[in-house]
């Protein structure tokens, strides 16, 4: 290619650029329209059904060469950035930074939202149902490990409710302040990084102690400590406290996800693409369940996920944890949940929120 040739293409970009900053500076300026009328109003900042109809019309408006998830993304960080401008949303995660609750707190919110790390998922809930913050982010299930049992029974004592769901694939990076693989004669690692990489551990550092630590961040935060250590840690974790990568996906899994809610004082309106998670226990008695999950079938509702969990305070008894297909305002769900009430003996509606666009990520 000749250099007039490059030149004279760098200065369309250029012009380009400059329209797109123009635009995104106007489309800005509206969204702070927007906000006004939204205080106003005591409308929620968060829209999720205006998002999918933004994102559903882009998808449709993309005629390549870029795959539409990364349209989806690049404006998933204008959106964000102009929520902010409107009012920056405060979210509470579980800390410290740099671990995978933060990565999937920023995959959500975008970059310019305020990020608080909370030592626990009951601080989490806590300082949400609190209003000291208007989000928080909280594992609840993990692909090869199941579910956070925790964030589960947390519920039994809040009346938060599930706003919404984050996907984020897992991948765990060894690294150290050192490129030297040899060198290492530790690791540090979090419990279920180690679980989650038991086998390449095993194949590869078979003679090497691991030594648990609170989080991922702080194995990164060791490992930059001690010149003989190593961390399974997050990449973001790395990246923060200035480690080599050593090897990259250590995980057992290729497709080790992770799924967080996002719990907030509201439930969300339908988008028409939703789901609704819910707690219930039926009758000690022969056909309890089959009665309970009948109303499902006959309004024709799909339960995506049906799990048993022992009740701590009444042994050998059990809590079903349900996830389904739709709104609990949509009148099929509806009617399935008036008639679970009355042949279970407990449940506890805990959210319905837009289902997540990368849910099988």
């Amino acid at each position: 290619m000749s250099e007039e040739r490059l030149n004279q293409l760098r200065k369309k970009i250029d012009t380009l650029d400059a329209q797109i900053v123009d635009l995104i500076s106007q489309r800005a300026n509206i969204a702070l329209e927007i906000g006004k009328l939204k205080s106003k109003g005591n409308l929620n900042f968060w829209d999720p059904k205006r998002e999918k109809e933004i994102f559903s019309r882009l998808k449709s408006l993309n005629k390549g060469p870029l795959p539409h998830q990364a349209i989806i993304n690049i404006f998933h960080e204008i959106i964000t950035a102009t929520r902010e401008l409107q009012r920056p949303t405060k979210v509470a995660f579980l800390g410290p930074e740099a671990t995978f609750s933060h990565m999937a707190a920023i995959k959500h919110f975008g970059k310019t939202a305020l990020f608080y790390p909370l030592p626990s998922i009951k601080d989490v809930f806590w300082e949400v149902e609190k209003g000291s913050y208007d989000y928080g982010v909280v594992p609840v299930e993990n692909s090869t490990e199941g579910v956070v049992a925790y964030t589960l029974d947390m519920f039994m004592q809040s009346e938060l409710k599930v706003a919404g769901e984050i996907y984020l694939r897992i991948s765990h990076y060894l690294a150290a302040a050192f490129q030297e693989k040899e060198k290492i004669k530790k690791i540090y690692a979090h419990p279920q990084a180690v679980a989650q990489c038991r086998n390449w551990l095993s194949y590869h550092f078979p003679h090497i102690p691991i030594y648990e630590t609170q989080s991922t961040s702080l194995a990164a935060q060791k490992a930059k400590e001690d010149p003989e250590a190593a961390a399974i840690t997050t990449k973001l974790a790395a990246e923060r406290y200035g480690l080599y990568i050593l090897e990259r996906h250590l995980e057992d899994f290729a497709h080790n996800t992770t799924r967080f809610w996002i719990i907030g004082q509201r439930v969300p309106k339908p988008t028409g693409s939703d789901k609704t998670s819910l707690l219930f226990a039926t009758p000690d008695r022969p056909g309890a369940l089959y009665r309970c999950l009948k109303s499902f079938a006959e309004q024709n509702v799909n339960l995506t996920k049906l799990e048993s969990r022992p009740m701590k305070n009444l042994p050998w008894q059990y809590l079903f944890f349900v996830d389904l297909e739709g709104h609990c305002t949509d009148e099929p769900v509806k009617a399935a949940l008036e008639e679970l009430k009355e042949v279970s003996v407990y449940i506890k509606l805990l959210g319905s929120y837009p289902r997540a666009l990368d849910e099988n990520i």
